[in-house]
């Protein structure tokens, strides 16, 4: 029952700043999501979070996936903790102190490397990864009140929220940092690309880092830029496609990170003759141009944050709104 209610969502309270009047949402942008929207009340007594229902993440099993249970445990270990695990399928053989791990000579940790393969029947070329943990930069705590605000923004102009959700929780949870590429800002926009859509960014003004600007901008990104190349993809290779199904929501978010001409490297690499959760499995560990390791893990990435926020949710939740809440929370019509 808990993952199939129907919900709608207003605005968080907590982002007065950016309220939108309802009647700015048009009827037929909103009605191809509606049915996921959530709004949370009294979260941590003090905030009011509009969120995107979780249901297609366990009703399609997405939850019990190696990979993305991998990053789930990841984003919450802290740093000076580890795991030894398999690259293939990320299973955890070990769990460990980093200053443990880092004083085992090389010698015997390849040793350790090749006791696994060969208890696990694997093949000398296969990969056995360290991995640190990383709580100190996915600051969930931190970024869940701009969660609210992202969806807002997004549904208020007609952009699927889901994306705002996902690239919020992944990206600079928390923070407004710059990556070692460029990117800055909430939605990490390279400099280039936030021009493109509207963010003015030069020596005296950098807009991304202003949260609703940043926000709009991604938003026109995906609208225009990242999910029509979808279409272009998936259509050269003659996979059909739902644009709310999650598995091309998922696509979407490698070509927001990667580039689309990337994403269409690594699909004619695979040359998929249909879509659905194998087909973004079958990415996860697949090269081509320049969709490597990082590209790989982005999605799973954004399957890990969203069970997170899902967990984090359910258990400080005290008041949930349905759709027979109130008329005050529905759309206005035209």
């Amino acid at each position: 029952m808990r993952y199939f209610l129907k919900f709608l969502c207003l605005l968080c309270v907590s982002c007065s700043s950016l309220a939108i009047e309802k009647d700015s949402i048009s009827e037929e942008s909103s009605n191809l999501w509606s049915h996921e929207l959530v709004e949370m009340r009294k979260l941590n007594d003090t905030i009011q979070l509009s969120i995107i229902d979780a249901s297609q993440l366990y009703s399609e099993r997405w939850d019990t996936l190696a990979h993305p249970q991998f990053w789930k445990q990841i984003m919450q270990l802290s740093p000076d903790s580890c795991v030894i695990n398999v690259a293939k399928n990320r299973e955890i053989v070990a769990k460990m102190s980093l200053k443990d791990w880092n004083k085992i000579s090389d010698n015997d940790k390849d040793a350790f490397r090749d006791s696994i393969r060969k208890i696990k029947g694997l093949e000398s070329s296969d990969k056995i990864f360290m991995t640190t943990g990383k709580n100190d930069f996915y600051k969930f705590e931190a970024v869940l009140p701009s969660v609210g605000k992202g969806v807002s923004v997004f549904n208020a102009i007609g952009v699927d929220p889901w994306y705002a959700q996902a690239i919020l929780m992944i990206e600079s949870p928390g923070k407004i940092a710059k990556s070692n590429a460029g990117a800055y800002g909430p939605f990490q926009l390279m400099p280039g690309v936030a021009r493109s859509h509207g963010l003015r960014v030069d020596k005296y003004v950098d807009e991304r880092k202003d949260f609703e600007k940043s926000a709009k901008g991604a938003a026109s990104l995906i609208s225009k830029v990242c999910i029509p190349e979808a279409h272009k993809i998936l259509e050269a290779h003659n996979v059909t496609f739902n644009e709310n199904d999650l598995w091309f929501r998922l696509f979407v978010l490698h070509i927001y990170h990667a580039g689309a001409g990337n994403v269409a490297a690594v699909m004619n690499v695979i040359k998929p003759e249909k879509g659905g959760g194998d087909l973004i499995q079958t990415m996860w560990t697949s090269k081509g141009g320049n969709f490597g390791n990082a590209s790989q893990n982005y999605s799973q990435l954004a399957l890990a944050a969203l069970l997170i926020l899902d967990e984090m949710i359910w258990e400080r939740c005290e008041d949930i709104a349905d759709e027979s809440v109130s008329d005050n929370l529905t759309p206005a019509k035209g």
